[in-house]
């Protein structure tokens, strides 16, 4: 019997691992998919054993964009689905790292899964397009979160083209961090997770906030708010307990509490 699951949920190792799960449409974001990813990204924030939440595909591709069949926000059952601005928008205001491993292609609204992450690692060899123009419309939701990492230049070109382009160019353009042999791609995505796990939790969901908020500040007001906000987290019991760890030469018991 074919699994009838459009994504799969599973904790382990620290992190919470959703699926996409529709390998016979390449994983394409239905309206079920959209909104089943979306109630499992609530559930991993829910989750304390899950430290980060990782993105990936069954099958051969990671996501071949929007199901034009049944596009996301469209009704189910009579009632408005999760849309793929809810999805970017609750991967960007996640307090939990998110991780895309990007196992086979990435096109359209997939890259928009990518450029809404904060950690990227894909496989090397993996095609990946902005391929809307080639079907008559424009990349306009995902753009939000993938022109700030790839910039106006490479943007312009890619859009404008819808040109394929693999994992490793992926990373040099800034959209990935990390190409790698795909064999090798579930353990290079592990050294992520247990990387984010050695710092307090607290400390990085605010590490998430930071790296938004600092572009957006004028010098003059970003170094006053910055110091403000350092000391802050460092009167935090978090902060507390990382430096007596320090000193004590064990490592931090994280709680997750403030």
């Amino acid at each position: 019997m074919p699994n009838t699951e459009a994504t799969l949920y599973e904790v382990r190792d620290g992190a919470a691992w959703i699926t996409l799960n529709r390998p016979e449409n390449r994983n394409a974001l239905s309206a079920v998919l959209v909104n089943e990813l979306h109630a499992h990204l609530q559930t991993a924030l829910a989750d304390p054993a899950a430290r980060c939440i990782v993105l990936t595909g069954s099958g051969p591709a990671f996501c071949a964009g929007a199901d034009l069949k049944s596009p996301p926000g469209s009704a189910i059952d009579g009632k408005v689905g999760a849309s793929l601005p809810d999805i970017l928008e609750a991967m960007l205001e996640s307090p939990k790292p998110v991780i895309s491993a990007v196992n086979g292609a990435a096109f359209a609204g997939g890259l928009g899964l990518v450029g809404a992450s904060d950690i990227v690692v894909i496989a090397e060899d993996v095609d990946c397009s902005f391929s809307e123009v080639r079907i008559g419309v424009i990349p306009a939701v995902i753009a939000v979160v993938c022109v700030p990492k790839l910039g106006p230049h490479h943007s312009m070109k890619l859009f404008l083209t819808g040109e394929r382009f693999k994992g490793r160019q992926a990373v040099e353009m800034g959209l990935a961090h990390r190409a790698v042999p795909r064999d090798a791609l579930r353990a290079a995505v592990q050294e992520e997770i247990d990387m984010i796990r050695l710092g307090g939790p607290i400390a990085v969901a605010e590490c998430k906030k930071l790296v938004r908020r600092v572009p957006q500040l004028p010098v003059h007001d970003g170094l006053r708010d910055m110091a403000e906000w350092s000391q802050r987290m460092f009167k935090s019991p978090e902060a507390a307990e990382g430096m007596a760890a320090f000193r004590e030469k064990r490592q931090p018991a994280w709680t997750g509490k403030s």
